[in-house]
């Protein structure tokens, strides 16, 4: 007859069977991802590939002047000046770069603005001409961003270009 010690052998060796068939089906469906992956990575340097032939046949020097050639009189193209080309830095900021007004000095010049508006209905009332806008006008004006000079140091001649290639 069976040992009891027989029979937890029997156990063990199913149940490492039945682990080592998992882990070697998963190990099977990570292969199979990774292939259909490198397939879909292929395919999409072939396109990328595909892209820069087109740009390249698109972008082509006598391609574009026989194109503006033939549709000079619609577009009325003319030759960009040296003086058009402005550096990055003389741009003006964005509206996210713009400073946050401190709130002592929003409250002060909201404080000094209801006083002016005041004033002015005041005035505006006496003449009998209500002109309020003006005051609004003034409350609402904030700096507007100025570009930076360009410097001399930095040399004009180089201008910041983007590439398409990598």
């Amino acid at each position: 007859m069976l040992k009891t010690f027989d029979l937890v052998l029997i156990g063990v060796m199913t149940a490492t069977a039945a682990v080592t068939y998992t882990i070697k089906h998963r190990a099977e469906l990570k292969v199979e991802e990774v292939h259909r992956l490198e397939a879909e990575i292929k395919l999409e340097k072939d396109t990328i590939d595909l892209l820069k032939a087109d740009w390249a046949l698109q972008s082509q020097p006598n391609r574009l002047e026989r194109l503006v050639k033939a549709y000079n009189e619609e577009l009325k193209l003319q030759p960009t000046e040296s003086t058009a080309l402005v550096h990055a830095k003389e741009l003006p900021m964005l509206k996210s770069e713009v400073p946050v007004p401190d709130v002592t000095e929003a409250k002060a010049s909201a404080k000094s603005a209801t006083e002016a508006s005041a004033k002015s209905a005041t005035v505006a009332s006496a003449k009998g001409a209500p002109d309020t806008k003006g005051a609004q006008a003034s409350a609402k004006a904030q700096p507007i961003p100025v570009p930076a000079p360009r410097g001399e140091a930095e040399d004009a001649d180089q201008i910041e270009t983007g590439s398409v290639e990598e």
